[in-house]
């Protein structure tokens, strides 16, 4: 019995696209399958009988034709993005294939692609909801997807501005006493933000953006007697806020905002015995359905494969104490 399942694409070219440059697409394909993928001219195949493992392979190939062929972008990115959100529970989902939550940020050169399952939820979550907590270890993609998604916003016209605050938890030393104005004081606290907005965009549209106000950056402190309208506002950090901080954040919320709070319940630095604000309001506001809360986890951890480890070796420590 022939046990060849093959898929003919239109041309060489596309072939050569969907392999990736050195075969890299193809080999994170067959990894992710189990199995081979042979080509020749301009067909893709496997070896199997499988009916399951032939429907994901076809499942795989085309959802990669459609995004090459929507938007000509054949990355790493998009093939992890496929590989990890197209199939749940061992089924075609269209609901979570990539190009339908990618994050199309005008001005880049690329778009962003959940890599996960919980981070495709993310995506969904910001463009479903106003309000969305989203908590998570280090390096699940938390903060840089509510940050490209604010980017996205902004230059789209959907919003005004990006608001980017954090609570400030010193350590041993106080803001005051910092050298510099208002935003040299608080730029070192918020520059992991910065960091996501220059992996999304170019240095200088980046830069562009603060200059004219559009990206503002303020301590927590600073959002008292504001009231927030058209504009998309990242707090992140959130677990570090007190419980009457997270309270008069929320209620600077107003018309036309989008309120993206990130944070990770395990790394409180808040003095012992004072509950984080995160932790509250995540208690007390999830029965509201126009609110959003995702959870990640060490399996969205995609910094690197290392910190995967990094952050289940601590959470066995926890749970073994």
């Amino acid at each position: 019995m022939n046990s060849e399942y093959t898929i003919v694409l239109s041309d060489g070219e596309l072939l050569s696209r969907v392999c990736g440059t050195n075969d890299s697409n193809l080999k994170l394909i067959e990894k992710h399958i189990g199995t081979p993928v042979f080509t020749r001219g301009n067909e893709i195949s496997i070896e199997e009988e499988d009916p399951h493992i032939q429907q994901k392979f076809k499942f795989i190939i085309d959802r990669i034709v459609d995004e090459i062929s929507d938007s000509g972008e054949s990355s790493s990115d998009l093939i992890h993005s496929i590989l990890n959100t197209g199939f749940i529970h061992g089924n075609a989902d269209s609901h979570f294939n990539a190009g339908t939550y990618a994050i199309s940020i005008p001005g880049s050169t690329h778009k962003i692609y959940p890599k996960t399952k919980n981070q495709a939820e993310l995506v969904k979550a910001f463009r479903e909801t106003d309000l969305v907590f989203a908590e998570g270890p280090a390096g699940s993609g938390k903060t840089f997807l509510a940050v490209a998604e604010a980017l996205s916003l902004v230059l789209s016209k959907k919003v005004n501005s990006i608001v980017l605050t954090r609570p400030i938890v010193e350590a041993g030393e106080s803001l005051g006493f910092l050298p510099g104005d208002l935003e040299d004081k608080i730029n070192p606290y918020l520059r992991p933000l910065y960091d996501s907005m220059n992996a999304c965009l170019p240095r200088e549209i980046v830069h562009k953006l603060t200059e004219n106000d559009i990206i503002e950056v303020a301590p927590l402190a600073y959002m008292r007697g504001r009231t927030l309208n058209n504009c998309a506002v990242i707090l992140d950090e959130a677990q570090n806020t007190t419980v009457e901080q997270m309270k008069m954040f929320l209620t600077r919320m107003g018309e036309n905002a989008k309120v993206f709070i990130t944070g990770d319940i395990t790394q409180v630095d808040l003095p012992k015995r004072q509950k984080s604000g995160l932790v509250h309001a995540m208690q007390i506001l999830e029965e509201i359905p126009e609110i959003s809360m995702i959870h990640l986890s060490d399996a969205d951890v995609v910094r690197s494969s290392l910190v995967r480890k990094i952050v289940q070796a601590y959470q066995n420590e926890v749970k073994n104490d």
